[in-house]
This record gives structure tokens, C-alpha cells and sequence, in this order.
């Protein structure tokens, strides 16, 4: 059996309404279009601190949406560490370091449901020092 277009385009969707479902819920954010605001941001902008590899591996693995967001920045120069990353996006936004802090995890901690934890780890393994905080893991540092 053939699915109509439209169930077919809306089946092809769900996947990334389910994330900003998500994001919703652990953000706490009022509404689906709000979550999807801060998704966009977030999104966006960390896939410009990821290196080709990494940033490729988890764009196979989200909703295409979510991985057209991720891919559409030019990878930076020099990425910035976690904190840096959060403190940029604060001035980019207008909004406070503690709110952003808090989209930053709301977004980051919905990833490893989607990809799974080796491809996280992977991720935060190619990025500066201070994002594991941001995707909900613990920041291991290793004894000098």
C-alpha cells in the first residue's frame, strides 16, 4: 500500500517534530515553536565548532532537518571551548549566560537520544574542553 503524499511528507517530519517535542519537555519552554527557535540556534551553531568528521557522523544519524541546521555554518577556524561557545551565542541572542546555558543543554542533551552514546563521545572527543557539561555528561580530565 502507497501512502499519500502528504502522510508520506508528514511521516518523513516526524522524527524532527519528535526532537523539538523533546527539547520542549527537558527546556521547558511554552511552546513547539520556541523549541524550535533555540534548536536552529543551537543547532547552527555548534555545527560550525565541529570538525568534518564529527560533524558528518551525527548529521547521518538526526532528522534531516536537524542535520541541514547542523551542516549549514562553515566550520570556524578556531573552535571555541564550551564556555566560549555559550558566551558568544549569549552576546549573538541578547539573552542572559544562565538562559543560554540553558538552551545550549536543552538542545545538547536531546543529541545522544538520537545518535547514541559512541557517537556522542565522539563528538565531544573532536571539540575544546567544556562541552561534555553541555551535552548532560560528566567533563573527565585527565590526571597531568
Amino acid at each position: 500500500m502507497r501512502l499519500p503524499a502528504r502522510t508520506r511528507a508528514e511521516s518523513a517530519t516526524a522524527p524532527y517534530r519528535n526532537l523539538i517535542e523533546r527539547i520542549r519537555y527537558e527546556g521547558a519552554y511554552p511552546t513547539h515553536e520556541r523549541a524550535e527557535e533555540i534548536t536552529r540556534t543551537v543547532l547552527t551553531a555548534l555545527g560550525s565548532q565541529l570538525d568534518d568528521a564529527a560533524r558528518s557522523e551525527l548529521a547521518a544519524l538526526l532528522p534531516p532537518d536537524a542535520a541541514r541546521l547542523l551542516c549549514s555554518a562553515p566550520p570556524a577556524e578556531h573552535p571555541l571551548t564550551g564556555w566560549a561557545f555559550v558566551k558568544r551565542l549569549s552576546e549573538e541572542t541578547g539573552r542572559s549566560l544562565a538562559s543560554t546555558r540553558w538552551d545550549v543543554g536543552s538542545v545538547l542533551t536531546a543529541v545522544p537520544h538520537l545518535v547514541g552514546p559512541a557517537v556522542t563521545d565522539r563528538a565531544i572527543a573532536s571539540l575544546p574542553s567544556g562541552y561534555a557539561l553541555l551535552f548532560g555528561r560528566p567533563q573527565l580530565v585527565q590526571a597531568a
